[in-house]
């Protein structure tokens, strides 16, 4: 069995890479997405273990002296980041798995994971852009203005991504993301595996 895909999806605040992330997974079930670690408290509404896996700052800082979290971040004063164990229990699985992070997260999961897969979510224009950070009637302009720049910000190191993928449709988007897996699936640095199992039965004379 090959080991499953690690894909990083980053894309700016508004740009629906959360959305894609959940259509891919109605889409495909044997997906897995990674769920995060962190050492705030839950809000009103989350789910240990389906928003976030909470901790304290000890034993967040234990995980990361035992190399037990492929990336992690601080914001004010909490631990954000992403636990390696069950990344690593699902590649071994076969399953692939999709870490939703932002930039700096997916810089330092390929300096561990080489070969782990990037795919940047952009929006089709910065006028979508705004009006979907807008339409979420939940923040001031003012942090409208600054979820753009820093939007800008992030779309300037797009060009770092292995692929990059325009979510205009939502169905077309997540099908886009799942395509790319199904061609990764089929290079060869993937398929040694396999191909080394079937020469293995035709020297034991299964042929």
């Amino acid at each position: 069995m090959n080991k499953g895909l690690v894909v990083i999806l980053s894309g700016p605040s508004g740009s629906g890479k959360g959305s894609v992330v959940g259509r891919m997974m109605e889409m495909e079930e044997s997906i897995r997405l990674s769920v995060s670690a962190t050492t705030r408290g839950p809000r009103e509404g989350e789910i240990a273990g389906v928003h976030y896996h909470y901790m304290t700052k000890p034993q967040f800082e234990e995980l990361i002296e035992q190399d037990g979290v492929l990336e992690y971040a601080r914001y004010c004063d909490n631990y954000y980041g992403t636990p390696a164990a069950p990344v690593r229990q699902w590649r071994e699985e076969g399953r692939d798995v999709l870490l939703e992070i932002e930039v700096q997260g997916a810089h330092q999961v390929k300096t561990k994971i080489p070969e782990a897969i990037t795919i940047f979510i952009m929006p089709p224009s910065m006028e979508v852009l705004k009006k979907r950070l807008v339409g979420r009637n939940t923040e001031p302009e003012e942090v409208v203005q600054k979820r753009l720049q820093t939007a800008v910000d992030e779309m300037k190191q797009a060009d770092q991504y292995d692929y990059i993928v325009v979510n205009d449709d939502l169905d077309d988007a997540a099908r886009d993301v799942l395509a790319i897996l199904s061609a990764e699936k089929a290079r060869a640095v993937h398929m040694t595996q396999f191909v080394q199992e079937v020469l293995n039965d035709a020297e034991n004379g299964n042929c």
